[in-house]
């Protein structure tokens, strides 16, 4: 079940927690250098990626409460243990990790399993299980969950090893991709595994802890044999990883795997439950509609960036596009913006999920994410993307080139998963002037709304990844904040916790009003103004099933937090986060 195996200690300087960097080094704009550019040592390339995944998932900017009001940065010495994991019938493996702290509390043995958000890499829920669960003793188990940043360069013949660094094709890549004769850029594990890995999600979890209890076996034989039985396993995850421990919790043990998870928290989970709506529906919409959307004064002001003046031409010649494709009614800019939004709203957008998600426009999230997932849903091999995208090193004319070795180097620990990023952006063959992107998503909309073999696949793969119930008797707490623009509420945690209430299941729900889906911007001014973070809610959700596996304590009840924005220029207290007693 596993290979590649390897275990590092990490104690003084290199610590478990932030690779010795604390809450400074975290904050530094720039990352942890490389000796030498085109040949980062393991170490190294450890370090600088989880400066990455704490920066992509936390709000650590000064005056936005982390390490004051709620979360550790401090120092776990401590040591890990990592594999490459294949779940049965999938042709690819994902990574798993494990962190088992020094101070490990063999009365307790609690193991946190995490999945990664989006498509991030295995120290991709560092911040949200490690920063809660090393302090409190218990061991840390990881899983990309068969996405992560594991690329191969088709031109130079390399890609990423099990170590992080960069080889020529052999056993120890982490994804040797199957690609055609004369497929030229770069393939990427979440895209081109063939594996659709998104069904397996729960699985990935479920394979992360069994890797723990093996770990802790090795780690403290005096100790062993730790099992389902007598070690407590908590799931946590969000986005992605919250969808992923939500399924996980669909996963019924036997024999001495019976009741193998004690415990779930889920923050924004990408789930697709029964009236829900799937991300890759919602998605391929927002890329086409929520451009000219945003136009309509309706929902002004906008949060920023995308900084008004830059964008406002663009989204100009978007409205244009699709009237002139009948998408949009309306003889001016005006009234096709509020066609745009009516469409919208009719789809169950809220006009706070839409100003949020104004974001994810500026930044091309919408795109990167369709392209990506049409990819992974109809299981295509590199070069085989339905409608012509690929993955490369860009010109700034965006036309391919070859990644350099100094790029290559950095993409396990720059990547954020999905392209663009960490010198990797997407090929369109389908772009052209005025609206660059328009062709290829209206491409990437109609496998969702089409007919044809290429649909019939993505559709297909699509409904392979919808949740079920989780197991009776299960605590669960879900969290979500209202203003999601990437993740909205209405078509993803509401469904599922109305389906698993209805059903009679323990799960609780945590709306927050005035929370959108990335902590990590909330360091930009205007987003800090509006916005506060998930985490700490996260956070006490894991401290509230805790003392429910404790003390039989009740779950909390459902509830709608009202927060209270900072403002400008002020820091978050605790009045502000209005945290549920």
């Amino acid at each position: 079940m596993f290979s590649a195996q390897r275990v590092s200690e990490h104690r003084g300087s290199d610590d478990l927690l932030t690779a010795g960097l604390g809450l400074a080094g975290l904050r530094a704009l720039a990352p942890p250098a490389f000796a030498q550019a085109d040949a980062p040592t393991v170490a190294e390339l450890r370090r600088r990626a989880i400066w990455a995944n704490w920066r992509g998932i936390a709000d650590l900017a000064p005056g936005g409460g982390y390490g004051e009001l709620y979360g550790s940065t401090a120092g776990v010495p401590g040591r890990e243990f990592s594999a490459l994991a294949t779940v049965p019938g999938a042709s690819k493996p994902h990574r798993v990790l494990v962190q088992v702290p020094d101070a490990f509390d063999a009365g307790k043995r609690c193991v946190v399993v995490a999945a990664s958000s989006g498509s991030r890499g295995i120290y991709g829920a560092i911040s949200v299980a490690a920063a809660w669960g090393l302090p409190k003793g218990c061991a840390i188990a990881y899983t990309d969950k068969g996405a992560g940043t594991d690329y191969f360069d088709l031109d130079a013949g390399e890609g990423v090893r099990a170590d992080g660094t960069v080889g020529a094709r052999d056993a120890t890549l982490a994804f040797p991709p199957d690609a055609g004769v004369g497929v030229t850029g770069i393939a990427f594990k979440h895209a081109h595994s063939t594996d659709n890995p998104e069904a397996d999600w729960g699985r990935h979890v479920k394979q992360a802890a069994q890797f723990a209890l093996q770990v802790l076996d090795e780690a403290l034989p005096q100790s062993a044999p730790f099992t389902f039985a007598n070690t407590r396993v908590i799931a946590v995850g969000i986005s992605n990883g919250g969808g992923a421990v939500l399924r996980a919790a669909e996963l019924e043990g036997r024999g001495d795997e019976a009741g193998w998870l004690d415990a779930v928290v889920a923050g924004e989970p990408s789930v697709l439950a029964q009236d829900g709506r799937a991300l890759y529906d919602y998605t391929t919409e927002a890329a086409l509609l929520m451009p000219c959307a945003l136009l309509d004064p309706a929902l002004g002001p906008l949060p920023q960036p995308p900084l008004a003046a830059q964008v406002a031409p663009l989204w100009t010649q978007r409205c244009a596009s699709l009237k002139a494709a009948g998408l949009v009614e309306g003889g001016d800019t005006a009234a096709q913006a509020r066609s745009a939004h009516a469409q919208l709203k009719a789809q169950g957008w809220t006009d706070e999920a839409l100003r949020a998600g104004a974001l994810s426009v500026g930044f091309d999230l919408w795109r990167a994410v369709a392209v990506t997932y049409a990819s992974a849903y109809g299981r295509y091999r590199v070069g085989e993307h339905p409608c012509g995208y690929s993955y490369s090193a860009l010109n700034p004319d965006f036309s391919a080139r070859t990644a350099t070795a100094a790029e290559r180097a950095a993409w396990w620990a720059d990547g954020s998963g999905i392209p663009p990023g960490a010198g990797v952006g997407i090929v369109d063959t389908r772009m052209q002037a005025p609206d660059p992107g328009f062709a290829g998503l209206q491409c990437l909309r109609a496998l969702w709304q089409g007919q044809g073999v290429d649909a019939d696949r993505v559709r297909k793969g699509v409904a392979e990844t919808r949740a079920g119930l989780p197991r009776e008797g299960l605590p669960i707490i879900v969290i979500h904040g209202r203003d999601d623009g990437l993740i909205p509420p209405a078509f993803t945690s509401a469904p599922y916790v109305r389906q698993a209430q209805a059903a009679g299941r323990e799960v609780r729900y945590w709306q927050v009003r005035n929370a959108q889906h990335f902590d990590a911007f909330l360091g930009l001014p205007d987003y800090g103004a509006r916005y506060l973070p998930l985490l700490p809610y996260v956070y006490e959700a894991l401290d509230r099933v805790s003392a429910r596996l404790d003390t039989g304590a009740a779950l909390p009840a459902d509830a709608v937090i009202d927060t209270v924005p900072r403002g400008a220029g002020k820091p978050v207290s605790a009045a502000n986060l209005a945290m549920p007693r």
